[in-house]
C-alpha cells in the first residue's frame, strides 16, 4: 500500500478521522496526495487544508436542524453525470472542476487534475459544490464511483468506488492516485482520443445517522467482518461459505487443541472467526485467520482473486480434514464431475476423460445468460480439415469433441468470467455486459441435454439461488460484497464489509446483471440522444443449492457442534473483552502510576536509551482507585519490592520546556501522610495535561550489605543530581549512579566519589558535562568544575555525564572521543540499506552513516563498496515508504543538504536508498537535457533509439546535429528533422531553433527522419498529408478508429486518383500484393472514416474541409495490426507485480 500525505497530516490523524476502507480505492481528499496505488485497493486519507484534528462523524448544529443535509431520507437519490473535457493535454490549468450537477437537492461536482495532484497520476475527486455556504455543522455521506472512460472500448474504462462522509473539513474526496499519467496519456490506451477526456460519475447520497448507528445484529440478526485494506473479496467469500451451515458445522468439527494458536492453525481461526460470527453482537476482525494463512500486512493490502482464494482455502481445508471425521466435507459438498470426449465420425472411435471440478467458470461474453453459457460449455467442437483428431490404430480422423457432465455437486458454485484476457490489448478487461441468472437454475432441462450418457437420471438438478458475489468497478481495482439468503427464504441480505442489510430481490438479482443504463432526459422534450452509462456493479460468482439437498445443507449449527475447548477458549476471550471494556468505563475511578527505580536505570542507560533516564513504558506500573490514599498505595509498592515503608520515598517527574523528563521533586511527608492525599489530586499536581497516569521515581539508599539505609533529609540546598559515565575506548554509555550535592558546592568536592562510582583511581582526570537536551538537537555542555552547582545552574533532576580526560594529542584516536561527539553520534547514527536500482526488491549492502551526512559525504562511502573512482557519479534514489519502490524521480545532486531528508518520505522515515552508477558526474548530468530520439532509417527497416544529452540551453537544430553523427544517413547530404508523435498521429515538426529544454519525451514519442526530396519540391501542385495506420473493432457500437503503427507524411498530386496513390504508397511500406490487397483506404476527418474507391481524386477530399490540426485530417489505411504486443505501457512503473493467492500453512 502507498501512502502520501501531501500536507502535514500525521499517520496518527489518519487514524483517528473515522477512515471507511474499500476495496479498490486509495481515496483521499485532493490536498492529501496521500496513498499511491500499492495494489488496487487502499485507504482514504481525509482533507487536510482546514483545522487539524479529529473530528465528529455527525455534528449537527440546531441551527442547521432543517437543512437539507440532515433531513431524512426513504430512498437514497442516485445521479449519474457525464464529463466531457476537450483540449485537455494542452491545457496548462493543474486543477479543472465540472459543471455542478444535483443529486436529489445536493449539489456536487467533479474536480480533476489532469497533471497529477503532486504525483505522477491522474488525480480526481467528488466535490460538495456548495460546501461554502452550508450551515455550520454540515454532513453528508454519499457511495459514488468515477470513471475515466476508454473511447475506444468501453470495456477497458476504468472506474473506481468509494464512500465518504462529506464535511467542511473534507468537502472533496477521492482518488489522488486514480490511474498513471503514462497510461492516461500513453496514445494506444485510448483514454484520451482527439485531446478529449469523458469522466463518468454516480453519486447515491445516503442518511448519515443511519450508516454510522447501525445495528446488523438488531436490524439483520447477522454481523459483518472488518476490512483490513484490502480484504473485502476474502470477507464476501468467507460469508457465503459461513452461510452454508452444513460447511460450517465441518469446520467446526476439525480436531484442534486449547493448545493451538489461532494465528499459526487456519482450522482453530476459522473456528474462532465463524464461532463469532455467529454470537458476537459486532462485526469481527479476520487478522487472525489472514495470520494463519502466512500473511503480513502487505498481502492484507494487496486485492487478489476471488476464485483463486476460494480454490486454495478449500484445498488447505481439505488437507486440514484428512484422517478426521469430516474428511471429504470438501468434496462432498462442492465436487462435481464431467467428462471430456472425442468421438470420431468415421470410424467406431471415441476417447473420454473424467475430470472433477469445484467450480465451473462460464463465460460471460457473448451468453445472454446462465443456461447460454452452459449451451457454449457443452457445445460441440468439430475437428476437420487441417485440425483433425489422430485416433488411435485410425490415424487422422474428423471428429467432434464436447465436455458433458456426470454429476453435479450439491453445492454448485459459478465463476463467471468478469475478467478476461484481450489478446489485441496484451491486457486484462472486465466484461460488464449484461448476463442474466435465474433464481431457480435446471440443469436437467431439455431432456438433460448437459448429462453425459454416464450421468444418474434419477437425481434432479434443480438448484435454487444461495449467494450472489459482486465486484463494483473496473479491472483496475473495486469493490466486492455479495447477497446472501441464509435460510433460502425470500428474504436477501446484503454483506458489505462490516455492514449487514436487509434488501429486496431485485436488488441480488436484476441489478446484477450489468450492462448498461441510460441517463435521464435533461429535457424531455426535446429529442436528444440519450446517454448511456455503463453498470459497473454487476455478478461475478454464484453459488446454487440443490434443492433436494437443501434439508441436509441448510442444516442446524449450534453450540453443541462447537469443540467444549473452543467454547471455553472463546468466552474466555469474550470475558476478557467484556473486562476490558469495564476497565475503559470504569477508567475514570483510577489512575495508572508507574514507578521507575534505580534497577531502571542501570538496565535501560546504554542499552535501550541515552538521553533522559528511563523508558516509562517499561517500568512497573500500578492501577490504584484514585481515591485510595498515598500511604496504601506506598505500602503496596513496598509489599511489591520487599523494601520497608520508611526506607521509600518518592519524586514526581515533570516535563520541561527543553523536552526532557526529570525527577522534579519529592512527595514531602506531609502529603504521604495527608489522608486527603489522594492520588488523583497528586496527580493533578504532576500532570497539567491531565494524563490519567502518575511517573514516579522511587528512591532507595543500600548500605555495601546491599541493605535499605534511613534515607537523608532532603533541604532546599540539596540538589539530586544523576551521573552516567562514559567509555571512549568501548564507545560505552552506561548509568553510574546518583548523589545529592550542595547547591553553594563545587564539582570538585565530589570528584573522589565519580572516580570510585566509575572504578578508576583516586587521582584519575576526569572531565564533566551537563546533558541538556536532545531535541530537536543535542546540547551537552562542559561543566567549569570551578563554578558552583547553583552557579552552573544545576537543580534536582539533572544528569551529568563525565568520562576519562583526553589529551588533545590523542583524541584522534578515538572516533567519538567525548561525550558530545558521541551523543550527536547516538542521536544521528542511521543505518542504510543500499539496493541497486535494477534489482529494487535487494539488499546490496548497508552502511552506519550520519543523519547530517550531504550527499557527497554519503556517495563517498558507497563509492568503495561499489568501486567506482569517481564518487560523483553515483546517483541516489529515495525509498517510497508506502509503495516499497524507488521514487519516480532521482535525487537531484544536492538537492537535499542531509541524509535524514533523503530518507523522509512525508512523515514517514525509510531505512533504504537506491542508487545507479553514471557515465558522467551527477552535476553535469544535472546541467544536461537528455532526449529519447526514435530513428526511422529512409531505406531501411529498423529504427533505433539514440539517447541526445546536450546542454538544457541546446536547440532542436543541436538535436539534429548530434544525431547525425550516429546513425548511417541514405546520403552524405540528407537533411533531418524531429517530429512529436502522439497517439500513432504526427503533432508537430520541432522547428529548428526551438530549445529543447521544454520538450517533453516522457508521453510524446520523439521522432527524426530524413525529409524526402519529393517533399522539398511540392511545387504549385502537390500537397503533403498525413497517413496513419488504423483499424476498427466492429463488435463495438461505436465501431471507433484505432489507429496503430508508425504514421508518416505523404505528398498527393492534382487530379491523382487513389488508385495511383495505392501503387506508391505499397511501394514505399513494400507491402506484398496478398496483403496489400486487403486494405481498405479512406479519409478521416475527427475519427469519422468516409471510404475511398480507386477513382477518387484524394486531394479533393483534403480540400474540402477546415478543421483544427492538420493530424485530424489524414488518409487512414485499414489493416489489421499485426505488431506484437508488450505487456505493459513503457512508462508504467517498472517495479510493479501482481502477487498470486498464497496460504503458507
Amino acid at each position: 500500500m502507498s501512502i502520501d500525505p501531501y500536507h502535514e497530516s500525521t499517520w496518527a490523524s489518519f487514524l483517528n478521522r473515522g477512515i471507511v476502507v474499500l476495496g479498490g480505492s486509495d481515496t483521499d481528499s485532493r490536498d492529501s496526495a496521500f496513498l499511491q496505488q500499492q495494489g488496487d485497493e487502499e485507504m482514504q486519507v481525509p482533507h487536510q487544508e482546514f483545522a487539524e484534528g479529529p473530528q465528529s462523524m455527525e455534528v449537527i448544529s440546531a441551527d442547521a436542524a432543517t437543512a437539507p443535509e440532515s433531513q431524512p431520507m426513504e430512498d437514497p437519490p442516485t445521479f449519474k453525470y457525464r464529463w466531457t473535457i476537450d483540449n485537455l493535454s494542452r491545457s496548462n490549468t493543474k486543477k479543472l472542476y465540472s459543471d455542478i450537477f444535483y443529486v436529489g437537492v445536493y449539489k456536487w461536482r467533479v474536480l480533476i487534475f489532469p497533471k497529477g495532484n503532486n504525483i505522477d497520476h491522474l488525480s480526481l475527486y467528488l466535490d460538495v459544490a456548495d460546501s461554502v455556504n452550508l450551515p455550520y455543522g454540515w454532513s453528508r455521506f454519499a457511495h459514488f464511483s468515477l470513471a475515466v472512460v476508454n473511447q475506444i472500448n468501453g470495456k477497458y474504462t476504468i472506474i473506481k468506488d468509494a464512500q465518504h462522509q462529506f464535511n467542511a473539513r473534507e468537502s472533496d474526496w477521492g482518488f489522488t492516485s486514480f490511474m498513471s499519467l503514462s497510461e492516461f496519456y500513453d496514445p494506444s490506451q485510448g483514454y484520451l482520443v482527439n485531446d478529449t477526456c469523458v469522466i463518468e460519475a454516480e453519486v447515491t447520497v445516503r442518511k448519515v445517522v443511519d450508516y454510522w448507528s447501525y445495528d446488523s445484529r438488531k436490524e439483520t440478526g447477522y454481523v459483518g467482518l472488518k476490512n483490513q485494506g484490502a480484504t473485502c473479496y476474502m470477507n464476501s467469500l468467507l460469508q457465503t461459505l459461513y452461510h452454508i451451515p452444513y460447511f460450517r458445522k465441518a469446520v467446526y468439527h476439525m480436531p484442534t487443541t486449547e493448545n493451538d494458536m489461532p494465528s499459526g492453525s487456519i482450522p482453530l481461526a476459522l473456528q474462532s472467526l465463524y464461532y463469532k460470527l455467529q454470537y458476537s453482537d459486532n462485526s469481527v476482525a479476520t487478522k487472525e485467520l489472514t495470520k494463519s494463512f502466512g500473511w503480513d500486512t502487505y498481502d492484507s493490502f494487496m486485492q487478489h482473486d476471488v476464485q483463486e482464494l476460494n480454490r486454495v482455502l478449500c484445498e488447505k481445508l481439505e488437507d486440514k480434514m484428512k484422517g478426521t471425521v469430516v474428511e471429504g466435507t470438501i468434496q462432498n459438498l462442492f465436487e462435481g464431475h464431467h467428462m471430456n470426449y472425442i468421438e470420431c465420425i468415421n470410424v467406431d472411435y471415441k476417447s473420454t476423460r473424467k475430470e472433477s471440478f469445484y467450480d465451473l467458470q462460464l463465460d460471460v461474453k457473448g451468453c445472454r445468460d446462465v443456461y447460454a453459457s452452459f449451451d457454449k460449455y457443452v457445445a460441440v467442437e468439430r475437428l476437420e480439415g487441417d485440425n483433425k483428431y489422430q485416433a488411435e490404430n485410425h490415424g487422422l480422423q474428423d471428429a467432434k469433441k464436447g465436455v458433458l457432465f456426470i454429476d453435479f455437486p450439491p453445492v454448485l458454485q459459478l465463476q463467471l468470467k468478469r475478467f478476461e484476457y484481450d489478446f489485441m490489448r496484451d491486457t486484462m478487461v472486465k466484461i460488464n455486459d449484461r448476463y442474466e441468472f435465474p433464481l431457480q437454475l435446471d440443469l436437467d432441462r431439455d431432456n438433460g441435454k448437459y448429462l453425459s450418457p454416464d450421468a444418474d437420471r434419477r437425481i434432479h438438478n434443480l438448484y435454487t439461488l444461495h449467494s450472489v458475489l459482486v465486484h463494483s468497478g473496473g479491472v483496475h481495482g473495486g469493490h466486492y460484497y455479495a447477497f446472501i439468503r441464509p435460510s433460502l427464504s425470500d428474504q436477501w441480505f446484503k454483506f458489505d464489509d462490516e455492514r449487514v442489510t436487509k434488501e429486496e430481490a431485485k436488488k441480488a438479482l436484476e441489478e446484477q446483471y450489468g450492462g448498461e443504463e441510460e441517463l435521464p432526459q435533461p429535457n424531455p422534450g426535446f429529442n436528444n440522444t440519450p446517454f448511456k452509462f455503463t453498470k459497473y456493479s454487476n455478478a461475478y460468482m454464484l453459488v446454487y443449492i440443490r434443492e433436494s439437498d437443501t434439508e441436509k445443507i441448510v442444516c442446524n449449527v449450534d453450540e453443541k457442534d462447537i469443540a467444549e475447548h473452543l467454547r471455553i477458549r472463546l468466552k474466555k476471550e469474550q470475558e476478557e473483552k467484556e473486562h476490558k471494556k469495564k476497565e475503559k468505563a470504569d477508567a475514570h475511578l483510577y489512575t495508572i502510576l508507574k514507578v521507575a527505580r534505580n534497577e531502571d536505570l542501570v538496565e535501560q542507560i546504554g542499552r535501550e536509551i541515552f538521553f533522559d533516564l528511563v523508558n516509562h513504558d517499561k517500568v512497573r506500573s500500578f492501577r490504584i482507585q484514585k481515591q485510595l490514599p498515598f500511604h496504601h498505595f506506598k505500602e503496596e509498592v513496598a509489599k511489591e519490592f520487599g523494601i520497608p515503608v520508611q526506607f521509600l520515598r518518592f519524586w514526581l517527574w515533570a516535563k520541561r520546556q527543553n523536552h526532557t523528563y526529570r525527577p522534579n521533586r519529592p512527595l514531602t511527608p506531609q502529603e504521604e501522610a495527608q489522608s486527603v492525599s489522594i492520588v488523583g489530586q497528586l496527580r493533578e499536581v504532576s500532570n497539567k495535561a491531565h494524563n490519567a497516569e502518575l511517573k514516579l521515581f522511587m528512591e532507595v539508599e543500600l548500605g555495601l550489605d546491599l541493605l535499605p539505609l534511613a534515607l537523608p533529609s532532603k533541604t532546599k540546598e540539596d540538589i539530586l543530581l544523576f551521573f552516567k559515565f562514559y567509555d571512549p575506548d568501548k564507545e560505552d554509555l552506561r548509568f553510574a549512579g546518583r548523589l545529592f550535592v550542595k547547591a553553594l558546592g563545587k564539582p570538585t568536592e565530589i570528584l573522589s566519589k565519580l572516580t570510585e562510582m566509575a572504578g578508576f583511581p583516586p587521582n584519575e582526570e576526569i572531565e564533566l558535562y551537563e546533558e541538556i537536551k536532545f531535541e530537536p538537537k543535542v546540547m551537552c555542555e562542559h561543566i567549569d568544575m570551578r563554578l558552583s552547582f547553583k552557579s552552573s545552574q544545576l537543580e534536582d533532576g539533572d544528569i551529568i555525564c563525565y568520562q576519562k580526560a583526553i589529551p588533545i594529542t590523542d583524541r584522534d584516536q578515538f572516533r567519538y572521543p567525548d561525550i558530545p561527539s558521541f551523543l550527536e553520534y547516538v542521536r544521528n547514527r542511521q543505518v542504510v540499506h543500499f539496493r541497486s536500482l535494477e534489482r529494487p526488491k535487494e539488499n546490496d549492502f548497508s552502511l552506519e552513516l550520519s543523519k547530517h551526512f550531504s550527499y557527497d559525504d554519503v556517495v563517498e562511502r558507497v563509492a568503495p563498496l561499489l568501486r567506482v573512482d569517481d564518487p560523483s557519479k553515483i546517483r541516489l534514489t529515495a525509498h517510497n515508504c508506502y509503495s516499497q519502490q524507488p521514487k519516480p524521480q532521482p535525487i537531484k545532486f544536492r538537492g537535499v543538504d542531509h541524509l535524514s531528508d533523503m530518507l523522509v518520505h512525508y512523515n514517514q522515515t525509510s531505512d533504504i536508498l537506491y542508487y545507479e552508477i553514471l557515465d558522467i558526474p551527477l552535476s553535469e548530468l544535472q546541467g544536461l537535457k537528455t532526449l529519447k530520439v526514435a530513428f526511422h532509417h529512409a531505406t531501411k527497416e529498423e529504427v533505433a533509439i539514440h539517447s541526445i544529452r546536450l546542454p538544457k540551453n541546446s536547440t532542436v537544430s543541436d538535436v539534429i546535429n548530434n544525431l547525425k553523427s550516429k546513425v548511417e544517413l541514405s546520403r552524405p547530404d540528407a537533411e533531418l528533422r524531429l517530429l512529436e508523435v502522439f497517439y500513432h498521429k504526427i503533432y508537430k515538426i520541432f522547428p529548428p531553433g526551438e530549445k529543447i529544454e521544454n520538450i517533453n519525451d516522457q508521453y510524446w514519442t520523439l521522432r527524426a527522419e530524413e525529409i524526402p526530396e519529393e517533399e522539398k519540391n511540392l511545387g504549385s501542385h502537390g500537397r503533403l498529408i498525413h497517413v496513419y495506420h488504423f483499424t476498427r473493432d466492429h463488435n463495438q457500437n461505436q465501431m471507433q478508429v484505432q489507429n496503430f503503427g508508425d504514421p508518416f507524411f505523404f505528398v498527393i498530386r492534382e487530379a491523382e486518383t487513389l488508385a495511383d496513390i495505392k501503387i506508391r504508397i505499397q511501394k514505399k511500406l513494400q507491402i506484398p500484393d496478398e496483403k496489400f490487397l486487403k486494405w481498405k483506404f479512406a479519409f478521416i476527418s475527427l475519427g469519422r472514416p468516409e471510404y475511398l474507391h480507386d477513382s477518387d481524386v484524394v486531394s479533393n477530399r483534403f480540400q474540402r474541409r477546415e478543421i483544427y490540426g492538420a493530424w485530424e485530417q489524414y488518409l487512414g489505411l485499414e489493416h489489421s495490426d499485426t505488431s506484437p504486443k508488450r505487456a505493459y505501457p513503457a512508462n508504467q512503473n517498472r517495479h510493479a507485480v501482481d502477487k498470486p493467492v498464497k496460504i503458507y500453512t
